[in-house]
């Protein structure tokens, strides 16, 4: 009977957490967004368009849930790691950066929309 009893509150316990197995399955469905975000900017080749879709991919992982909002902030913070070390700016980092934290606060991506970017993207 105490263990039936155990099994119940441990079931209740994990059922009110914040649905931890959910997370792997958020993180997964963040990357793609992110890499989504990344084929779109590849395949507009807007000028200027760069923060508008690095604020867009975090906003749309970080959308998923934990797991979506930790998978964007690897891929961001990998991309301009890497991108420091290939000597791209501090300035131009920096304001990718803030691009990106924009879009997982759940601010809009369209601040940094550039004029005239199809409406597809």
């Amino acid at each position: 009977m105490k263990l039936l009893l155990a099994g119940v509150v441990l079931i209740l316990i994990v059922e009110s957490e914040a649905q931890w197995y959910n997370f792997p399955i958020e993180a997964a469905q963040g990357a793609y967004d992110m890499g989504r975000a990344y084929l779109d900017m590849r395949e507009s080749n807007w000028k200027e368009s760069d923060k508008y879709f690095h604020a867009r991919g975090n906003h749309d992982a970080a959308g998923r849930g934990a797991g979506g909002k930790w998978a964007a902030e690897v891929v961001s913070d990998g991309r301009e790691w890497v991108q420091g070390k290939l000597g791209h700016g501090a300035e131009d980092t920096e304001a990718d950066q803030q691009a990106n934290r924009h879009g997982r606060e759940g601010g809009n991506p369209n601040v940094y929309r550039p004029p005239g970017l199809p409406e597809k993207y």
